[in-house]
């Protein structure tokens, strides 16, 4: 009896289980990484909508937090802070996208790109369209003027780490940005926080969308399908397209 007839003759448990078997990995990551941040980040865009004044929780922790508050913190708060800024990202990206154009790097680079600007975008359309304005419990040393949900700041740094994470899977430098990137993430929620510029549900926000938008894109250009990273020996689908790219486009 031939595979081909074999797997005819499975039931549907069986082929079911044979499923999830093989995809046990992809569906966790659709799980984790799209579905549960968009499920918290629509439930803080919902309580945004209805209740401009956020939750229970927001003005207690900027109290606690701002309750340390003295003229050195406020110096290292607004010195460490533009380093989560689009301002300061930018740059290292550029250098990020020259260095993938001369590696060759196709898939990695178009994930790169997409990635950074579509999150700049939807960070920029959903400030526009909840229209939240930023906590004014103290004047700020470092005051900003445009809406605050979500966190731009928390969106840059959250879509940068990914971004990393992503071109560094399977390599062994993987865990270590992992790892400081989560020290770095970490420290840009705190200055913002500190500054008194953000509720802390416009970080939360601002990480849960990033981390959606990142992996998602990540599930369909796939970087990291051939262990595309840039650290390690640059694999063919580099430069080619996958096949069921190639099925999908010449149907």
């Amino acid at each position: 009896m031939s595979k081909l007839e074999k797997s005819q003759q499975k039931t549907p448990v069986e082929f079911l289980q044979q499923l999830l078997i093989t995809h046990w990995r992809s569906l966790l990551l659709l799980l984790l990484g799209i579905y549960l941040p968009l499920q918290v980040f629509g439930l803080l865009a919902l309580e945004v909508r209805q209740n401009e004044g956020g939750f229970p929780w927001d003005l207690p922790i900027l109290v606690a937090i701002h309750s340390v508050a003295q003229p050195q913190l406020d110096t290292i708060a607004a010195i460490l802070t533009k380093f989560g800024s689009f301002r300061t990202i930018l740059p290292i990206l550029s250098v990020m996208t020259l260095i993938l154009l001369t590696q060759r790097r196709w898939r990695s680079l178009s994930y790169l790109l997409i990635t950074a600007i579509g999150s700049a975008t939807i960070n920029h359309t959903a400030k526009e369209f909840w229209h939240r304005v930023r906590p004014h419990l103290w004047d700020s040393v470092a005051p900003e003027f445009d809406y605050s949900f979500p966190s731009g700041h928390a969106m840059t740094s959250m879509t940068f780490v990914a971004i990393l994470v992503v071109l560094t899977w399977g390599s062994i430098w993987c865990w270590l940005t992992v790892t400081l990137g989560s020290l770095y993430l970490l420290t840009i929620g705190w200055t913002r926080l500190y500054l008194g510029v953000h509720f802390p549900s416009d970080i939360l926000a601002g990480w849960m969308v990033a981390i959606a938008w990142a992996i998602g894109v990540s599930s369909i250009i796939k970087p990291y399908s051939q262990s595309a990273n840039i650290v390690s020996e640059k694999p063919e689908t580099e430069t080619t397209l996958l096949p069921q790219e190639e099925s999908t486009l010449n149907n």
